[in-house]
């Protein structure tokens, strides 16, 4: 083929090529714009119907509309919003910036049972066509009004999806019922609480559709504990003389399974605010049947022309969340006091059964049967103005992530209909690590003399990771360092997986448990005495805090992790430094009246004897102790009578009590002498204790146990009563007693506050 001047000359195999490229990439452009477009937005109808469910859905309704992108909010407004009577509270729902879709009159005028059961009817009749113009993916619910049952049924009728929140848990009246009727209608859970998650399992929902999230409201109640305006939102609901702890909050709500009676407590509970003379702060009482009678009762009383008293119908949340932190008591029978409150450690006098079943922090004090005047006011007498430590029970504040990540995880290409399991109930954590898998642990922490120790500690007792620091000499020092090493405990937790639930504190000295407050400390830890340790910890982290004495703490150790698990009854003896130790009897700790019990070491039992740290003679801790024996080993080596050929002793080595075991193994009669005296001493001591409370085990820990473990056991069969010679001595197991045992404090408790 001839071939023309200046002509291109293209190999007909690499034009085929070139145009099968070009042909691929188009109808990969195709299939990117298709995929694109075929990817749609998930359309998230949320229904509120009162001021309380609001607090709740608000902060996943800002989650959602802060996500455009993947998330389209549709807001349907009913119930007790539209109520003059009752604030008109769809309007903060309009100040929110929220587009509200529809809003529905449901709410039959009565506030008597058949109104209720009207108002349900009112609703299902209504909710279709609104349902159907907005044809949502999936309708959020929030607990348990007879509202949120006439949304549900309505939604599950219609065919969609339904992620109903706060189910699980166990309340009073027929709120109990319609949470676990509206459980079974909907396909996906939001559950607050462990026990919550365990009771949906139980009641056949699929676990793979529970998540663990925490109370969306605690992600704001956690935000703005600390608002620099408080006093001002206090002074513009009380008045400019309220002090911060000087006023109180009552919210009381009708019990519609027993009206007659709640309507009773309420008047007592006015009687006996009116006799407390303290300023009060009162809320309208909800829509359930009964409200009308309450009110009428308050205006008998003539509360709201009552110079103590401020009566009204709605605050704004965030104002009401600082009004009850800054509380000195709030009292009634509102979900918030053994929900809510708790976050900020606020006493709580929980009236009658409205919240039989609750899982509440120690902050709340239940008046189950408030029959008197007498009692309520007493009630108040013993909880005005304390604090407690802050609980987490019911959220972390961060439910609205996990929700939102849930969200994003729904196949709206599954089957719609809901199949039920039959499993056991699982007494394990939830199986969707996707989710929610995270390790229930607890910050340790541990004072020394010399060291100061932070752990992050999980259930099973295995410390995840430690923090150590030499102990400053200064409080401010100290405790700066404290809360340091806890900040970056917590931060590195979430990179472990693990939720912390509070944290425990081991320090030496007598210590308070029962107000986190160190009363004496030991010589070897400086400015430490008259110390509070919970609030400053509490206030940073936001967590529950337990303190107590080191040797109360291997005790707990012992009794959780070592050679006390199952026992009744046994004595924890520290030989270390000093010496030390706690007494489990009948399972509890023993304290003692001003907090002393257990001075192991402080016992007595020469008259002569040396000189011990407390100021006294002859005590345990004069003889046996680590410093005990050093300094008998220093007098030694001064006399040259320590050394014995073949040890190994430098000059420039400080002398301790290990030189002093090491020549007595090596024959040194001196040395022996003094080993015998030391050991002679503690058997004597444990001898009095099993004489006092008679225990079926004493374990030996610190660095010096092992040496002491045969000595005693030996003494106790020579000199104690014949009926105690063969209690056991054992060596404990545990490598970190104190950390262990300040663990302990808060997984055993922060894990059953539960009413």
């Amino acid at each position: 083929m001839e071939k023309h001047p200046g002509s291109l000359c293209i190999n007909p195999h690499e034009l085929y090529s070139l145009r099968m490229q070009r042909s691929r990439e188009k109808l990969e452009r195709e299939k990117m714009e298709e995929q694109n477009q075929c990817k749609k937005k998930l359309r998230v109808c949320v229904a509120t119907c009162n001021r309380a469910d609001y607090s709740k859905l608000a902060p996943i309704m800002f989650g959602i509309k802060s996500h455009p992108e993947e998330f389209e909010l549709e807001v349907v407004v009913l119930g007790s919003h539209l109520i003059d009577d009752y604030g008109n509270t769809f309007r903060m729902i309009e100040q929110d910036d929220f587009d509200i879709g529809s809003k529905l009159h449901t709410i039959v005028r009565g506030e008597d049972e058949a109104a209720m059961v009207e108002s349900v009817g009112l609703a299902l009749v209504k909710l279709p066509d609104v349902l159907q113009r907005l044809r949502p993916d999936i309708l959020v619910v929030h607990g348990d009004r007879f509202d949120a049952l006439a949304l549900a049924t309505a939604a599950a009728l219609m065919n969609i999806r339904i992620l109903h929140l706060e189910g699980g848990e166990v309340s009073g009246t027929i709120d109990d019922s319609i949470r676990h009727a509206i459980s079974k209608l909907a396909h996906y859970h939001a559950c607050c609480t462990r026990r919550a998650e365990q009771h949906l399992i139980a009641m056949c929902e699929d676990h793979s559709r529970i998540l663990l999230a925490g109370c969306p409201s605690y992600d704001k109640l956690l935000s703005p504990h600390h608002r620099d305006d408080h006093m001002d939102i206090i002074k513009s609901w009380l008045g400019d003389k309220v002090q911060e702890r000087d006023y109180i909050v009552a919210l009381q709500h009708p019990v519609t399974t027993d009206i007659q009676h709640s309507i009773k407590i309420y008047g007592l509970m006015l009687d006996a605010l009116l006799s407390f003379n303290k300023r009060t702060l009162i809320l309208f009482p909800n829509i359930d049947a009964g409200s009308k009678e309450m009110v009428r009762v308050m205006r008998k009383k003539g509360i709201e022309q009552h110079p103590n008293f401020r009566a009204v119908k709605h605050i704004p949340f965030e104002q009401f969340i600082q009004l009850v932190c800054h509380a000195g008591c709030m009292i009634g029978n509102s979900s918030c006091g053994v929900r809510e409150a708790g976050a900020f450690g606020t006493p709580v006098i929980n009236l009658g059964t409205r919240q039989t079943g609750r899982e509440t922090g120690e902050n709340v004090l239940h008046v189950r049967d408030a029959d008197t005047h007498n009692k309520i006011y007493h009630a108040l007498e013993l909880q005005f103005g304390k604090r407690y430590p802050c609980s987490k029970i019911y959220g972390d504040g961060n439910a609205v992530p996990r929700i939102l990540k849930f969200l994003r995880t729904i196949d709206l290409d599954e089957p719609l209909q809901k199949t039920f399991c039959f499993p056991p109930v699982k007494d394990s954590i939830s199986q969707d690590i996707d989710h929610i898998l995270e390790t229930q642990s607890a910050l340790a922490v541990d004072l020394g003399g010399t060291n100061l120790r932070v752990a992050i500690v999980c259930m099973r007792g295995k410390i995840l990771k430690k923090y150590t620091q030499p102990n400053p000499k200064t409080f401010e020092a100290r405790m700066h360092l404290i809360l340091k090493m806890c900040t970056d405990a917590m931060r590195d937790a979430v990179c472990l997986n693990c939720r912390i639930l509070g944290v425990g504190v081991s320090t030496g000295g007598r210590v308070n448990p029962q107000e986190g407050v160190v009363l004496h400390s030991t010589k070897l830890i400086q400015e430490w005495c008259s110390v509070d340790l919970r609030t400053p910890i509490s206030d940073a982290l936001q967590l529950p805090v337990w303190v107590d004495n080191d040797g109360n703490c291997a005790a707990l150790a012992e009794r959780k992790f070592g050679h006390g698990k199952g026992v009744e009854n046994f004595v924890t003896v520290i030989t270390g430094t000093g010496i030390g130790g706690g007494i489990i009897h009948h399972n509890e700790l023993v304290h003692g009246s001003t907090f002393c019990a257990a001075e192991l070491g402080h016992i007595m039992v020469s008259l002569e004897g040396p000189e011990c740290s407390c100021g006294s003679h002859g005590c345990i801790e004069a003889y046996a102790s680590g410093l005990a024996l050093q300094r008998e080993a220093k007098r030694l080596h001064d006399e040259d009578l320590l050394k014995v050929e073949g040890m190994d002793m430098k000059l420039s080595e400080p002398v301790t009590a290990a030189h002093l075991i090491s020549a007595a193994r090596m024959g040194n009669s001196k040395a022996d002498a003094v080993l015998n005296k030391a050991s002679t001493a503690l058997g004597v001591g444990i001898i009095n204790i099993l004489h006092i409370v008679n225990p079926s085990h004493v374990i030996l820990s610190g660095v010096l146990a092992s040496f002491y473990q045969a000595p005693v056991q030996r003494i106790i069969s020579e000199r104690a009563l014949f009926s105690a010679q063969s209690i056991k001595v054992v060596t404990s197991e545990l490598e970190e007693p104190a950390l262990l045992g300040a663990a302990s404090m808060v997984l055993d408790y922060a894990t059953r506050r539960t009413y």
